[in-house]
This record gives structure tokens, sequence and C-alpha cells, in this order.
């Protein structure tokens, strides 16, 4: 297996140098100035979807084509592309959305809706807490919502959503929220097959802004108990993996030498419990559980997909899952805990302060036991894959292992050569962007390959997958690495990470690469000098983000997450049988979804921050 990368970077990046304007493009999310407006392009995109497959959810790209065809046909300009397919998406959904009882919703309010001057609400980390003062609209929807039995949340954007959705609480979602928030929070739970309905607001300007309030309530109040369209869903699955790390955790996993919930401070009497105590309880909290997501949809998806099809017996707004044995579930989780072990290493190695909104580990246990405990999780993953050979067969297992042993040497080569480069910089640094995504594609692509090998490889023979899930693996790790290059310019207050910490790492990332390569003397001179001081700080990001700015590092690094993505998408276009087809296209757009502020958006926050 090779981990190829671009001859020429150039032909990756000048592959579309058209100046289109993207979905993320303020050009593209104009708000309709009038009711009459909205409504017509209301009108327009639910006789649209009458034509339209709702038995699988709708992609960005066919929602933009949609989105376009809508507004031709109304002979208005692309401007309002963002609010055509929020109601594209709106009429593709309303039918399942309003057959889902109260009590399964949650309500998703935007702050900015609040009476500014007289708002006495406060905040937490689940959002805003209304006082049902009656001083603006949200109050007015909170009190009608919670008779009718929502869930209610004042906030925007917040991951805690999904969350919510994959607990099993929540089968639909309603909210209200400008364009620009309901692109990137709406984005993957839409994808995951959650029916949703949004209604935009009329500005986003962020304070003290409106909505259409008979959009709100037409829906609001609305349940109809009648057969619905189903559309396939990945969210049975994501439940099932989130279930092996919650209710069925001690059944997969059982402790051998601490007791639950008794804490992993609590070991001081049986020193010897005390790693076991720690490693689960940090392999059970924290994470989005995606890799085991991957091994259990892909080994579904060889079974003809029971778990993901529309559920047309039972009723039920999701397909009721197919639980595989618990032998393929604990292969699952072993992805879980590799990755968690590396995190803790990664951890320690870039010293990071927080992982999942919490100390890390090595800052809560120091690094020795942090390292420990790391080793811990590898041998306990080993040891799942291992065990299922009393139930699978072991040339499956025999496979499984030597992949991911495979997959722990690409990875520990990728981590090193970032490691070597950062300790090794006493001459001149140097680092091309050739070179950034070689570490990338080792760093970033083993994990996914894994996971989604062990799905595949559970299922039966995987001799005419061997090429596709090294070369999709590949292309998506370096994608979604860029992407995680491009979030660390934003602030993440939830997560407790602010922006530039690559930066002020030192870590060789493709955006320095690309800076150091286009830069022009003087700027380059101004890079090395702050990349190679003694110590840095808020300023040395807010200098790198202007050189960044000025070289287009973030416009280039955007078009090459959009070549690796369709890089992925041809290979996935090739694959057989439909289910695993589909399912490659979910992870390429889930994995590859936009969750971060803009990076514009945190050097302007630098900015004043230094102002």
């Amino acid at each position: 297996m090779t981990n190829s990368v671009p001859e020429t970077l150039d032909v990756a990046i000048k592959a579309d140098s058209s100046p289109k304007p993207k979905l993320g493009s303020k050009l593209l999310k104009l708000n309709p100035e009038t009711q009459e407006l909205r409504e017509r392009i209301r009108a327009a995109a639910f006789e649209h979807v009458h034509q339209l497959d709702r038995s699988r959810p709708l992609a960005k790209k066919e929602l933009e084509a949609h989105g376009h065809a809508i507004l031709e046909k109304l002979g208005l300009p692309e401007g309002y592309l963002g609010f055509a397919m929020v109601m594209l998406g709106n009429g593709f959904w309303k039918e399942q959305f309003i057959s889902i009882p109260f009590h399964k919703r949650i309500f998703l309010l935007p702050h900015c809706l609040k009476h500014v001057d007289a708002c006495s609400a406060h905040y937490d980390e689940l959002g805003l807490h209304c006082e049902d003062c009656g001083a603006c609209a949200i109050g007015d929807f909170k009190i009608k919502a919670e008779k009718l039995g929502y869930k209610i949340m004042v906030a925007e954007g917040t991951p805690i959503v999904l969350k919510v959705i994959v607990s099993g609480y929540i089968d639909g979602i309603l909210g209200v929220a400008c364009l620009n928030v309901l692109e990137k929070a709406f984005e993957k739970v839409v994808q995951s097959g959650v029916p949703a309905y949004a209604i935009p607001l009329h500005s986003s300007n962020c304070k003290s802004t409106t909505v259409d309030n008979d959009w709100v309530l037409e829906v609001l109040e609305t349940y109809q108990e009648r057969g619905a369209v189903k559309t396939r869903t990945y969210v049975p699955l994501l439940r099932a993996a989130n279930d092996m790390f919650g209710d069925d955790f001690p059944t997969l996993l059982p402790r051998v030498r601490s007791k639950p919930q008794t804490g992993a401070a609590n070991y001081a009497a049986d020193p010897v419990a005390g790693t076991e105590a720690i490693a689960y309880d940090w392999l059970a909290k924290g994470g989005k559980r995606f890799r085991p997501f991957i091994t259990l949809a892909a080994y579904d998806a060889m079974q003809g997909a029971p778990s993901v099809r529309p559920g047309e017996t039972t009723g039920d707004q999701a397909s009721e899952t197919v639980v595989p044995a618990d032998s393929v579930r604990r292969v699952a989780m072993a992805m879980e805990a590799f990755h968690k072990a590396s995190l803790v290493h990664d951890d320690i190695e870039d010293d990071d302060e927080y992982r999942y909104g919490h100390q890390t580990l090595h800052r809560r246990y120091g690094v020795s036991t942090a390292i420990n405990v790391g080793d811990y999780l590898l041998g306990l993953g080993y040891r799942l894959v291992a065990d299922a050979g009393g139930d699978l067969p072991c040339d499956a297992v025999a496979a499984i292992l030597k992949r991911l042993s495979e997959a722990h040497v690409k990875l520990s080569e990728g981590q090193g050569a970032e490691l070597l480069w950062r300790d090794n910089q006493q001459q001149e640094i140097t680092l091309q962007p050739l070179e950034a995504l070689k570490i990338y594609a080792l760093k970033t692509a083993p994990a996914f390959e894994a996971a989604l090998y062990a799905g595949l490889r559970l299922a039966g023979p995987t001799e005419n997958y061997e090429e596709m899930v090294t070369n999709f693996s590949r292309n998506l790790g370096v994608a979604f690495q860029i992407i995680n290059d491009l979030k660390d310019w934003s602030e993440d207050l939830q997560n407790k990470r602010v922006a530039g910490q690559d930066a002020l790492a030192m870590r060789p990332t493709l955006l320095l690469a690309l800076a150091l390569e286009t830069a022009s003397p003087a700027q380059r001179l101004e890079l090395l000098s702050l990349i190679s001081a003694d110590s840095r700080d808020e300023r040395t990001v807010a200098r790198m983000a202007r050189i960044f700015e000025s070289c287009r590092v973030f416009e280039k690094a955007g078009k090459l997450v959009e070549k690796y993505r369709q890089r992925a998408e041809a290979i996935a276009d090739e694959v057989q049988p439909e289910a695993l087809r589909e399912l490659l296209y979910f992870l390429v757009d889930t994995v590859l979804a936009d969750e971060s502020t803009e990076p514009e958006f945190a050097l302007a926050q630098n900015l004043v921050v230094l102002n």
C-alpha cells in the first residue's frame, strides 16, 4: 500500500481557478427583503420537491443544483441560493417532521432574537436560559413549545444538538437561525437523515433581528399522525455506536479490576485498578464515536443496509437498528480505543491543555500516567479484536489485526515526521506543501482506513475493495486534516480551543508550507522569525494570520479540500453495492462538513484583542 500525493501542488490548486462564488460566500446568502418574495421562493421550493426522490437525503450539491433551478425559473439572482436551499430542505422534510410527536422534537432558537436592552436571561454551556418575561419573541415561542412538550435550546450552532439526536431523546429538529448558521449547524444532521425544519432570520446582524413568526408557528404547532414518506437514515447506526459506550458498555467491556461509577480518582486503595479506571472513564466519555460508526455502517452496508433503510413495517420515524453480534460490536469498539489512545499520546506530544472541553489526561494525572493509559488502550483495542476470534472467522480476525498494525505503523511515521520536523529546526526552516500533505496522509488516513476495512472484512472477503479502501481513506483523511488546519484559526469556546494553536506549537501544517512557498522575501523573513522565536503568543498568531491572508493561504487550502473531496467522491462513484457507495458519499459529506468559524473572523478577533 502506498500513500502517494499529487505530483505537483499547482495542478491541485489551479484545477478550478474560475472565480465562482461558493455556498459559503456572503454573495449567496442574501435574505429576501420582503415577505412576498420569501413566500414566492418557498412556494416554488415546496412545489419542486414533489418531483424528488425522498427515499434518501439530499446532498449539498444536489440542493445547490435544485436551488439554482428554482431561482432560474423565478428569474431571481443566485444571491438567494442559500435561502432557496433552506426552503427546499423544508419542503423535503416537512411531511416527516410533522409526523414526529412533539415530545420527540427539539426547538432551537437564536440568542439574537432576544430584546438586547430588556433581556435578563443568563447563559450557561447549554445556551440562554429565558426568563419568560415577554419582552421578545423568544419568550412567546418558548411558552408555546413547552406546553406542547418540545425540548428547547436557545443557542446557535451548538454541537450538542447532534449528541441529543444520537442519544435517542430527539427525532427531529425545528430551528430558527441566520442563513450562515443554518448552513453549518444543519448540514450534518440532515445528511444523517434527521428530519429538520429551518426558518431563516431576516438578517444576520446578530442583534435584535426578526423572523416570520407565522412560519414558525405553522410547524411548531402541527402534528399529523399519518404514513409519511420515509427517508434513509444513519441515525440508528449512530445511536448504536453511541450506545456501545453508554448502557451497553459494561456488557461489551466489563471491568476486571476497578468498580464502575467510583471515579478514576478513587484508586488509592488499589493502585493496580487505577489504570483500568482512568482508561475506561476516558474511553466511555467524550468524542463523536465516528470511527466505530464507520465499522458498524460498513458491516451493515454489506448486509444490505437493514439498519439504514426506511422503517416500513414498524411505523417508526427511524429504522429499527439491526444490532450485530457482540463480537462485531467489540471490533467496532476497538476502533475507538485505538483513536482515544492516539489522542492521549498526541496531547502529550503537543502539550495540549484541553480535550473535549476538559483537561487532557497528562495535565490531570501527569505525563507518565497518561503515556501508560494510552499504551493500555492500545492493548485493550487489540484484545477486543483478538477475543472476537471465538465468534468470527479466524482469517477475518487475523486480516483485521494485520490492517490495524499497519495503520499504527503509518500513524507513528506521520506523527514522528511532524515531531522530528518541529524538534530539529536548528538551521533554516523549510517545509514544502507536498511534505505536509505526505504527513497528513500518514497521520489521518490510517484511522479511517482501519475502521472502514474492519467493517467490510467482518462481512466477508475484501479482495475487491483493498485498493478502494486505501485510496478513498487517503483522500478523505488528507481533506479532513486540511479542514482541521483551517479550524485551528477559529475559536471554539465550548472545547476551550483558541485560534492559532498549531502556530504556537510550531506544527508543520499545510497552511505554513503554503505561506513559506508564496510569501515575499520580507514576509518569509518575518514568518521565519515568528516561528523560530523562543516564545510565541497571541501577537504571533495575529501577525501570522496577516501573512496567511496576504498569501491567500486559506483560499488555497480550501481549494485543496475541494480537490481531495472530488477524488474521494470519484472513487465512491465506482463502488458496488449501492448501500456501500451511499455510505462512502455520506462519509465524505459528514467528515468534510465545515463546522468552523471562517478564518477571516478569527483573524478579526485577534486584531481586536491586540488593539
